[in-house]
């Protein structure tokens, strides 16, 4: 199964598309939307993904859309990057969801409270961002964002909303961590 895209890859897209520039790294690529996005003002792209079904559907959306400037790595998070490697950008659409009984796919759940895989990417990212580099990420309601902006300024980030956008049963938000 791959997780298409829905109002909070939108939403992050358009930001991404603004911020885009130099290396971009695209964690959790799912059908490839950020890293497409990504890969028209960004010099070099590379789509992680931990499911294989994911990463296929995403190379193949960027060859029928004739992307070349995209590499897809398989791996959870930050362990197909090497330590060496930094990034201008960082973009994640996590899956976010707390688990629930009727849904703890990997592709929307973010652990039991809905934050936990973020907070593992807030844990690992820094270490591959450029000194003025910057993490575009987009989260609901449901993930305790209180929780989320604590742990990212424990990390040492700094963070700003860029977008909040309320859709039927939840609000969307489009933070800037740096």
């Amino acid at each position: 199964m791959v997780y298409l895209p829905a109002e909070d890859s939108y939403l992050l897209r358009a930001w991404v598309e603004e911020f885009a520039k130099g290396s971009v790294l695209d964690i959790g690529t799912g059908t490839g939307i950020q890293a497409i996005a990504a890969s028209k003002n960004a010099a070099k792209v590379i789509a992680v993904d931990l499911n294989p079904n994911a990463l296929q559907y995403a190379k193949q959306q960027a060859e029928v859309m004739d992307v070349k400037n995209i590499e897809f790595r398989h791996g959870d998070l930050f362990s197909p990057i090497k330590p060496s490697e930094k990034f201008d950008m960082i973009t994640f659409n996590p899956p976010y969801l707390p688990e629930h009984p009727y849904d703890k796919e990997i592709d929307t759940t973010g652990g039991k409270h809905g934050y936990e895989t973020i907070f593992r990417f807030l844990e690992q990212a820094k270490a591959h961002l450029k000194p003025a580099g910057k993490i575009l990420m987009v989260f609901s309601s449901f993930s305790k964002p209180e929780k989320i902006l604590e742990k990212a300024t424990s990390l040492g980030y700094r963070h700003h909303l860029l977008q909040k956008k309320h859709i039927s049963f939840e609000d969307l938000f489009v933070y800037e961590f740096f």
